[in-house]
């Protein structure tokens, strides 16, 4: 039977990854007639005057998603694995989790509303900080904060209950020989806790990042709202789809993924070195 579940896994991983890898691979060292065209491809997606800026865009949302994360994600879990009544921790971890169940497109429209002063719940302090109207609050200057706060609100709540479920499998002697000692809870959770989540806190780092290196159905879904206030080519997914589908250049679009990916591996391998993800207790 278990030889069944991996086999499965095993052609879907070669349907839907490998090959579509090494598809694209292909596709960006030829050229539109399938003969060898070497760095061409990457030269001139490099050289296009809208790469940087959508790698920009990337990089800032990146920053501000990570270090919320990796900050906010663990604190959260911590704080409610403090929690000694059962029926609240569990509450909380539902009211976390339940945005999450929400589809990227579909969490994208609820944000188009909330981002309207004049319609939204929390207009009033949008004009707070002087944004009176919709085009005001998604000028592309303020999207990589935006974009941030709506992968947090979506993803956030898996991933404590993931740190949660991890911090449960702490043994219950060294946290008690830790108040033996006179360690109180914020001690306990500085020096116990979460040197203990490291490896958990580098493995949210690294699936949020390959996630967060796709950004493309927010600023798609806001550049289709906004009459294209938000470009259509403000991610380098988007990027890689105008290649593609607009300029009929599938080779380019390939070269972007590629270089995608080998940035997702650079910093995928900090985390994973930083982390000790890979080592034995």
């Amino acid at each position: 039977m278990s030889y069944g579940f991996v086999a499965l896994y095993t052609a879907l991983t070669l349907a839907f990854g490998v090959l579509p890898a090494l598809y694209a691979l292909y596709l960006a060292f030829t050229d539109a007639d399938g003969g060898f065209a070497g760095l061409a491809n990457f030269t001139k997606v490099l050289g296009d005057f809208r790469f940087l800026p959508a790698a920009g865009h990337v990089a800032l949302y990146l920053v501000i998603w990570l270090a919320a994360l990796i900050v906010l994600v663990t604190a959260l879990a911590v704080l409610v694995h403090t929690i000694r009544l059962r029926w609240l921790s569990s509450t909380l971890r539902l009211i976390f989790y339940l945005p999450g169940a929400l589809a990227g497109a579909s969490s994208v429209l609820l944000w188009l509303f909330l981002l309207d002063p004049t319609a939204s719940p929390i207009g009033g302090l949008l004009r707070l900080f002087g944004l009176d109207s919709f085009v005001q609050v998604i000028v592309p200057g303020n999207l990589p904060p935006i974009f941030a706060v709506i992968a947090f609100w979506t993803g956030a709540g898996g991933w404590i209950v993931i740190m949660y479920g991890a911090l449960n499998n702490i043994s219950a002697d060294v946290i008690e020989a830790a108040r033996i000692d006179g360690a109180g809870r914020w001690q306990t959770a500085w020096h116990i806790q979460l040197p203990l989540l490291r490896k958990w806190i580098s493995y949210m780092g690294i699936m949020s990042l390959a996630a967060g290196t796709q950004l493309f159905v927010e600023p798609q879904l806001l550049s289709q709202a906004s009459n294209a206030i938000v470009p259509n080519d403000y991610s380098l997914n988007q990027l890689a789809y105008q290649y593609a589908f607009q300029q009929n250049d599938f080779n380019g679009a390939a070269a972007i993924s590629l270089i995608l990916l080998v940035i997702a591996l650079a910093l995928s391998a900090v985390f994973v070195l930083r982390g000790g993800l890979f080592e034995t207790d």
